[in-house]
């Protein structure tokens, strides 16, 4: 974020351990940003009505259902002695395809649910290869694309590691999340974050928010729900930590993450000291061949 900057980074950690998928965050997004209506999107393979992330879709709720078991859905077979009692998450479940289960008789299935955004990078490919400044780093420390600037290249595009940003084709212009940086500017929270019942989606100084998050993994793992896990809250990863950053119960593959995503800028100052040198070696074979040929 700018160096001379009066703000503390403003970021979100989104815990997914209690997302209900209610999609409010989707809704509130696209009525506060003015997002056109792209429609829905039945696959017949999941409850999720929108697909993912794109111009036209800055928030997501992604729903990920699986043959395994989380909370007092478990039956306790095969788990180790001594290990912490299981807690109930509040996931829905069923018994098997088709039959409902109550509260007391969840079976061996899961929905996981995330709400997934932009993820604001401390080193924004996005940033670095924008020939028009349309993207730029505010005082908050989210990255935004201006579009009264943006000509549409789409060199953003495939720059971003995460995939996150879209071309709108009616327009031509790269779209994405902005983390609501007109309402920060006049204080207020990001329109989804204010609007998520279950506060999955959390808003705030963005060291606050990792130290939140540190505590809440802690506090699963006492709770017995080992596979919970932070997912771009390490400031030393490829992409310098995201500011948009997630509690997940699974691998980052299985919600559609990269597992290791890295900057994809990263290796350009080395190229072109490649290139620099190899133009260098040929111009001085030919300058060679040309004096030779002279004499």
């Amino acid at each position: 974020m700018p160096a001379d900057s009066p703000h503390p980074r403003m970021g979100f950690f989104t815990d997914t351990s209690v997302c209900i998928g209610c999609k409010a965050c989707e809704v509130a997004c696209k009525e506060w940003n003015a997002v056109p209506e792209d429609g829905l999107n039945f696959t017949a393979m999941s409850f999720d009505n929108s697909g993912g992330l794109g111009a036209d879709t800055w928030r997501h709720v992604a729903f990920i259902e699986q043959r395994a078991s989380v909370g007092v859905q478990e039956s306790g077979v095969g788990r180790p002695d001594g290990a912490a009692a299981p807690v109930d998450l509040g996931m829905p479940s069923f018994d098997k395809p088709g039959d409902a289960a109550g509260a007391d008789e969840r079976g061996e299935f899961r929905w996981l649910m995330s709400s997934d955004v932009c993820k604001h990078c401390t080193h924004a490919a996005c940033l670095d290869v924008c020939p028009t400044g349309a993207l730029f780093r505010t005082e908050f420390g989210t990255v935004v694309v201006q579009e009264d600037i943006c000509n549409g290249c789409g060199y953003c595009v495939p720059a971003c590691p995460y995939g996150v940003i879209d071309k709108r084709e009616d327009d031509g212009r790269v779209w994405k999340c902005t983390l609501c940086y007109d309402r920060l500017g006049e204080g207020l929270e990001p329109a989804c974050a204010k609007a998520c019942p279950t506060d999955s989606i959390q808003f705030g100084e963005l060291d606050e928010l990792r130290a939140r998050a540190d505590e809440r993994v802690r506090h699963l793992h006492e709770a017995g729900i080992d596979s919970a896990r932070l997912y771009g809250r390490d400031p030393d990863d490829g992409v310098g930590g995201d500011g948009a950053f997630f509690l997940l119960l699974d691998e980052p593959e299985v919600y559609g993450l990269p597992p290791d995503p890295v900057v994809t800028t990263r290796d350009l100052p080395s190229m072109w000291r490649h290139a620099g040198a190899a133009a260098a070696v040929l111009l001085a074979g030919i300058t060679a061949t040309f004096l030779g040929r002279r004499r």
